[in-house]
């Protein structure tokens, strides 16, 4: 793409309006701005095209459900701080009720977000190749949407889910329930 510059969570460490300041024909992807929404609406309203990237619940459910045991991770952040459920109570079902509530939650805000805005779309992550050359041409983008499309169909952060890793995180985590129990 020639006329937009691309960034993800290029501005996350950011606090207040620099947050939200960026670049003319910049595209950003950064879902925690589902949490920013208020501000983003006061400091772009409808002067930005706003596309929702939206992923399968249950493969997002998945994901989510193995970061539990990573400092700073959004999961931990909604389930003690928002919900204010102590972890050390949560067995395995819990946890997916968590994040399944988590993935709900985001999904509300951006669509009552989204009810007044103009320019914006829904791209499904599982479909974006079929859907990624309709934003191309209603933001006007130039440059090789063929090797774009390319790029879109690998894939990238994706988490091992072997049963060791699984068995590693179930200890990681009850480790860490036990911890705060003592403490």
């Amino acid at each position: 793409m020639e006329n937009y510059t691309a960034g993800h969570e290029s501005r996350a460490r950011m606090l207040g309006d620099d947050r939200f300041r960026y670049p003319d024909n910049h595209i950003e992807a950064d879902n925690r701005l589902s949490w920013f929404l208020g501000r983003l609406d006061r400091i772009h309203g409808n002067d930005a095209f706003y596309v929702h990237l939206v992923r399968n619940r249950e493969d997002t459910i998945r994901s989510y459900n193995r970061r539990w045991v990573r400092n700073g991770s959004l999961i931990r952040a909604y389930c003690e701080g928002i919900q204010q459920i102590a972890l050390h109570r949560l067995d395995r079902g819990r946890r997916l009720e968590v994040v399944g509530d988590l993935y709900d939650q985001v999904r509300s805000n951006i669509l009552h977000f989204l009810k007044d805005k103009e320019k914006q779309m829904t791209i499904h992550i599982e479909k974006a190749v079929e859907e990624f050359p309709l934003f191309w041409e209603r933001i006007g983008a130039r440059g090789d949407l063929q090797g774009a499309l390319e790029t879109l169909s690998s894939y990238h952060n994706r988490s091992s889910t072997g049963k060791m890793k699984h068995f590693r995180h179930e200890i990681r985590f009850s480790l860490m329930k036990w911890r705060r129990r003592l403490f």
